[in-house]
């Protein structure tokens, strides 16, 4: 598979990055080495994944091998969606307006977890609080 012509995409969300190599063949997802099933034990997580190649009506004409490292599970679906919908541009420009529509697929997620601060507990939560 390696020697094959592929298109490649890169996706962030929160901590976690993944590097997506877009092959044509028949809807296999691998995630690290594992089918994506393996992976992703939730529906939404898997629904995520595969959903700029449900849009664009092509999840059966691509096979997908991703590389994901940091975050979590829910970090590298959001990583890997935006992984293949770049892919998927690279491979047709055309897809662009397609993959943009709705819930943009193609723009960073900025969210990410707000740093400790001083004196507190956590990001916001204080210590609790004694009158006397």
């Amino acid at each position: 598979m390696a020697d094959m012509q592929y298109f490649y995409g890169t996706g962030r969300r929160k901590n976690a990055v993944a590097r997506v190599r877009l092959y044509p063949g028949n809807g296999a997802v691998v995630v690290n080495g594992k089918p994506m099933e393996e992976i992703f034990s939730r529906d939404t997580h898997r629904a995520e994944v595969t959903s700029a190649l449900r849009r664009i009506g092509r999840d059966a004409k691509f096979s997908a091998q991703i590389k994901c490292n940091g975050g979590g599970i829910s970090g590298w679906a959001g990583a890997i969606q935006m992984g293949i919908a770049r892919a998927l541009v690279a491979s047709d420009p055309s897809l662009k307006p397609a993959l943009k529509r709705g819930e943009n697929l193609l723009t960073r997620d900025s969210r990410m977890k707000e740093r400790k601060k001083a004196g507190l507990k956590r990001a916001r939560k204080a210590p609790q609080f004694t009158k006397r």
